[in-house]
């Protein structure tokens, strides 16, 4: 408890050892808990409570009002603590800034068009706030492009066969399994019913490994798990995987859904898997490519970022 003995001096300036108890007081003043500031900073909440006395006796200021089942601020404290909030975020800013230096300017990163409908663009939000100096450009298409020609960075390719002059690293195995909406399943009695398939309308993505897939994501599935008859189904095609989870999801057909794709669906319950039994893992990978020994910080950081969030989000490891 704070009291008047060995009271700092009004013109001495702060410690090290009283900023390092700063912090204690900035987590215990946000949380307004001891106990959860105990939990944050992994010590116990009576060790909160000694550092807090401990400063209050040293800065010769009462920061809290302790009753028996909370604490509040005083009002000194309150304004301490504002004080030390916004000091931290400059310095937190800084930082940030001062990281960014050597990493400014512009990114080109070229994705196929599903991978960045469905994947990159809902996420770029938290690269640009860990790297606000890097200005991304994110161009999309199907076809393996010239780095030189249209000055890519890095792109996001999903193939069998890797490019022979590129430097390549894979980031996502991929599983297809066949999606459609919940109205469209219960309309065909599909939830465990491959056979019901032969009534429904495929739909696929015509250019899921090159310019001319057509059905193959469909016929690699049905061969695999000895399913017959989809040949003389209704299709419809499409040349973006997300087109037909679009179209899957309004209703249209039975969608052959990449996983890491329609996560994000089925969460929502705009998707089901009537057959999720039936999941397959692909031959082709996402991949990273870049020029050979490239050393651009940007890259790097970018490819970093990457990997990192989609381990986070649990998809399918690279193996």
């Amino acid at each position: 408890m704070y009291t008047q003995d060995n009271v700092t001096p009004k013109n001495k300036r702060l410690s090290s050892f009283q900023l390092a108890k700063m912090h204690t007081f900035e987590v215990a003043a946000r949380h307004r808990s001891f106990a959860l500031a105990a939990e944050e900073l992994s010590m116990t909440p009576s060790a909160i409570s000694h550092r807090i006395n401990a400063l209050e006796n040293e800065l010769a200021i009462l920061l809290f009002k302790r009753s028996h089942r909370k604490i509040e601020l005083t009002a000194a404290g309150e304004r301490i603590y504002i004080a030390v909030k916004a000091s931290l975020t400059h310095l937190n800013q800084e930082i940030l800034e001062a990281k960014s230096d050597d990493v400014s300017g512009e990114l080109t990163v070229y994705s196929r068009p599903s991978f960045a409908q469905c994947w990159l663009v809902p996420k770029v939000a938290d690269f640009q706030k860990q790297y606000p100096a890097i200005s991304l450009n994110i161009l999309t298409g199907n076809e393996n492009i010239n780095f030189y020609g249209h000055g890519i960075d890095v792109a996001i390719y999903f193939d069998e066969k890797q490019p022979n002059k590129l430097d390549c690293q894979d980031v996502l195995t991929e599983a297809i399994v066949p999606v459609c909406s919940p109205e469209y399943a219960e309309e065909f009695d599909l939830v465990g019913n491959t056979s019901h398939l032969s009534q429904c309308t495929l739909l696929h993505d015509n250019q899921a490994w090159g310019y001319d897939s057509n059905m193959d994501e469909w016929a690699l599935w049905a061969d695999n798990f000895n399913i017959n008859g989809l040949d003389s189904n209704v299709n419809i095609r499409f040349d973006r995987s997300d087109l037909a989870v679009i179209a899957a999801i309004n209703h249209a057909g039975v969608a052959m859904g990449r996983e890491s794709l329609t996560r994000s669906q089925i969460k929502k319950g705009e998707l089901i898997k009537p057959f999720a039994d039936k999941k397959l893992l692909c031959p082709q990978r996402y991949y990273v490519a870049t020029l050979p020994n490239s050393t651009n910080t940007k890259i790097a950081l970018f490819i970093g970022w990457l990997k990192n969030k989609l381990k986070n989000e649990n998809v399918i490891p690279v193996r």
